[in-house]
Parts: structure tokens; sequence; C-alpha cells
């Protein structure tokens, strides 16, 4: 599985007098459940700056990550913005072998 991080900015129009965050978690929570099954939640944050909250999560691929990020945007009326992570010590794996492929050249 991959880690994804998923930046989210809810719409001012959303947000009114009849707004409810905890009902509207509780529809979306539900809702990719139901259609994406094999993503596991890692951490969610609400954050200070130009966007609201930021989700960790794991998904199988970009595809299904994708997914999430739609069903935000359609039933949460969400702004969302998803990058994909690697966990620092593949990182800096990868820095090493690529590093060992520059010194041979």
């Amino acid at each position: 599985m991959q880690n994804f991080i998923m930046l989210t900015r809810l719409i001012s129009e959303e947000v009114n007098p009849t707004f409810n965050i905890r009902n509207k978690e509780m529809v979306l929570a539900e809702k990719i459940r139901q259609y994406c099954p094999e993503i596991e939640w890692v951490a969610k944050y609400a954050i200070m700056g130009p966007w609201d909250y930021v989700d960790i999560f794991r998904a199988y691929d970009i595809d299904m990550a994708m997914r999430v990020s739609a069903m935000l945007r359609h039933y949460g009326g969400c702004h969302t913005e998803i990058w994909p992570a690697v966990q620092w010590d593949k990182f800096a794996e990868n820095m090493n072998d690529f590093v060992q492929v520059l010194e041979k050249n």
C-alpha cells in the first residue's frame, strides 16, 4: 500500500448556519467505506493556513487515492489536493542508490 497526503479546504459557501462538520464527516466516511473499503486512514489533523485539514491515508494505488479525493469534492463540497508520500527511510535508500549511479558515470 502507498501513503498519500490529502489537503482539504472547505468551500465557504458550504459553511453556513446549517453546516455540521460531524455529520458531513460521518456521511463521507461511510461513502469511502462503501466504495473504497481497502483505504486505511492513518491520521487526520486540522491545520492553520490555506487548507483546513490534512488527512494521511494508505491506498493500493493512485487511482484509489483519486477516488477518495473525488468523493470529498463531490459529497463534501470541498477542494482537495493529494500528494503521494514515501516513508523517509525509503526515500533515503532511493537517494543513496541514486548517488551510487551518479558516481559510476
